[in-house]
């Protein structure tokens, strides 16, 4: 009697799913790692962003830096109080590509440009933080008015000034 076989045996089948978990037990954490260089790319780019949107602020309504992070949204033409300058998304949730992102006036200016209700700032820091240290990002990173990029490796707090955000070590 001759049988005709027809599929897979059952060792066939758990050989393949063998290799195929192997496959992915290499691939997995080399794909978290790129996630990972990639939000700390994403992190470093709104920093700048947001340096580049705080000098155009300064230049635009002679009123120094924005006080506020909400003061870069807005909507459009703009004003000294609602710049639009940023995505409101990003100034309301402080939040992008898993990190939170600060913005804090260190020192303000004495007195308001004219047709702006508040005084600006003289000087800020900025500081992008991962949510999760070694999940979404492993490092932290500041910038102040110089736009220097600085970076804690240890994915600590942001700096609360711009003293200690260039205390940290600049991004080369």
């Amino acid at each position: 009697m001759k049988r005709n076989q027809k599929g897979f045996s059952l060792i066939e089948l758990l050989i393949v799913v063998a290799i195929i978990l192997i496959i992915a037990a290499i691939a997995i954490p080399n794909l978290l790692k790129a996630r990972i260089a990639a939000n700390e790319s994403s992190a470093v780019g709104t920093l700048r962003t947001i340096n580049t949107a705080a000098v155009t602020y300064q230049s635009t309504y002679n009123n120094g830096f924005p006080q506020t992070f909400a003061i870069f949204g807005g909507a459009p033409p703009g004003n000294c109080g609602a710049a639009n300058l940023l995505d409101t998304t990003l100034t309301t949730t402080g939040q992008k590509s898993g990190y939170t992102l600060t913005y804090t006036q260190v020192t303000a200016l004495t007195a308001a440009a004219t047709g702006c209700g508040a005084p600006g700032s003289a000087t800020y820091v900025t500081g992008a933080v991962p949510l999760s240290v070694n999940a979404t990002g492993n490092r932290t990173f500041c910038s102040d008015e110089s736009g220097v990029i600085h970076v804690d490796p240890t994915g600590g707090a942001a700096p609360a000034t711009d003293v200690a955000c260039e205390a940290l070590s600049a991004l080369q």
